[in-house]
């Protein structure tokens, strides 16, 4: 079992940052490709980027966040972050980090552990 918890979301304004933190314990060496996804009200839930622990070279950006959005590690602490800049209204979702035994696309049925998810909203 994998056990991910979601931090760091909150309301902020167009053009602002926000930077989630996904916390990976229990058994992560067989589950070490993180993915965060997001939900809007109404819509599918979105791959946004994952990444790989412990190889910092191997991530994925969807294309709606690519050149916004920054994923990292620590891999000392398990922890998978989602930075976020230049936000924008539609980018209001309920966000979640997964975790995966397959490297390394955003195939949601490929995601074995979800998390509870962290709100990020942003307004006009």
């Amino acid at each position: 079992q994998v056990h991910l918890v979601e931090s760091g979301g909150g309301s902020v304004q167009t053009g602002g940052s926000l930077t989630l933190s996904c916390v990976a314990s229990g058994r992560t060496s067989g589950h070490k490709y993180i993915g965060w996804y997001r939900q809007a009200p109404g819509q599918e839930r979105e791959g946004v980027a994952g990444i790989y622990l412990g190889s910092r070279d191997t991530t994925y950006y969807a294309d709606s966040a690519k050149g916004r959005f920054t994923i990292s590690q620590d891999e000392a602490k398990n922890t998978v972050y989602l930075r976020m800049d230049s936000l924008k209204p539609e980018d209001t979702a309920l966000y979640y980090c997964a975790a995966s035994r397959w490297c390394c696309a955003l195939i949601p049925t490929d995601f074995e552990f979800w998390g509870q998810g962290t709100q990020v909203t942003v307004s006009s």
